[in-house]
């Protein structure tokens, strides 16, 4: 009954969402990847809400039933059916009858099972599409036959791109340049390691009194260089996202300095590479939110790189959906930790794998 209820409910807001979107003609981001589509979504908004009106998906609200409630800007209704009923409701009314909508629209997307990203096309067709990075073992690869299999889900959004619209993509991802032969439209990328339309190099940590305080690097754009500065924060992942940010706000005639002033506001969410102080002299890196390999990798990256420390100290937590992948993927982890910190808690089943490997 519960699901049934559940079917019902995503049906009736998408298609309220899907009427909203043909009245209003708002001009859609989508962003897909297996890793870094929450912070590439917040660091958009950041970059083009002080010239567009904008509006992004709240949290991680990127699911058949998330997407729709950003669209009509509605409040997750969670277990409770009265205020799923109030939410068809006031989606109705917004569908028909809203004036005042935002000219841009910054989605997040993702799927857990195949078919998911067949459900969302249906009914939303992008203006512009960006792909963060799609790793060898991608997150969810447990409900899927391989990784070939999850990538083929997720590249339906491009497929889904308007025939003048945008892909913007990370060009140091060989999977996404093994799709690019298939993408007619206009396409612009971002980059770390090879050569990129919005690159970013010489990055490297911020230290005040020895302590790490955020990130600074260059970005390169049509041979200009700017400085770009994030604070409370640290790790190389965070280039990608301001990149791919750029990138989006020059397509929409933002100018670049606005838009660099714009991420360099942004506050890292909770549990993404965010410096928290802790007692006794310590430095916690909170990257709590989620995890799976890739994602794991440049957390230990970023702690390798961090210099004036007596101790590092890693925990670490099972990274779930892998399916068969899980065991190698957790002991290769391991074995990654092992010349990186001097000391290492596992917590979990799963996790008991990074201890083997470490």
């Amino acid at each position: 009954m519960k699901d049934v209820f559940k079917n019902v409910v995503v049906s009736i807001l998408t298609a309220e969402a899907a009427f909203l979107l043909r009245r209003k003609k708002p001009t859609i981001i989508a962003i897909t990847g297996s890793v870094g589509k929450t912070s590439t979504k917040d660091a958009i908004y950041a970059a083009i809400k002080g010239n567009v009106r904008a509006r992004k998906s709240q949290k991680s609200f990127n699911s058949d039933i998330g997407v729709p409630l950003t669209v009509l800007a509605l409040p997750n209704g969670w277990s409770n059916p009265l205020l799923w009923l109030k939410n068809i409701i006031d989606g109705g009314l917004t569908a028909l009858f809203v004036r005042d909508y935002p000219d841009v629209l910054v989605l997040e997307t993702g799927i857990d099972q195949p078919g998911d990203m067949d459900k969302l096309t249906k009914w939303m067709s992008p203006d512009i599409v960006v792909l963060t990075r799609l790793p060898d073992v991608p997150v969810h690869v447990e409900a899927f036959s391989s990784p070939e299999a999850v990538v083929e889900e997720k590249m339906k959004l491009v497929t889904a791109l308007k025939p003048d619209g945008k892909l913007i993509f990370n060009n140091d991802d060989t999977i996404i340049q093994a799709q690019l032969p298939d993408v007619r439209q206009e396409k612009s990328s971002f980059s770390r390691y090879l050569p990129g339309d919005f690159q970013s190099s010489g990055d490297k940590t911020v230290y005040a009194d020895d302590i790490p305080v955020g990130v600074e690097f260059t970005l390169t754009h049509l041979g200009e260089k700017h400085k770009v500065k994030l604070m409370h924060t640290v790790g190389t992942q965070h280039m990608y996202s301001v990149c791919a940010a750029i990138a989006v706000a020059v397509e929409l005639d933002v100018p670049v300095a606005d838009a660099i002033a714009g991420v360099q506001k942004l506050e890292t969410p909770n549990g993404r590479m965010r410096l928290v102080p802790g007692i006794k002299s310590t430095l916690l890196i909170d990257d709590t939110y989620n995890s799976s390999p890739i994602a794991a990798e440049s957390a230990l990256q970023a702690l390798n790189e961090i210099k004036y420390t007596k101790r590092k100290i890693v925990v670490m937590g099972d990274m779930l959906e892998l399916g068969k992948y899980s065991a190698e993927q957790h002991k290769a982890l391991g074995k990654k930790v092992a010349d990186r910190a001097h000391v290492l808690f596992t917590v979990g089943v799963r996790a008991r794998g990074i201890a083997e490997g470490a």
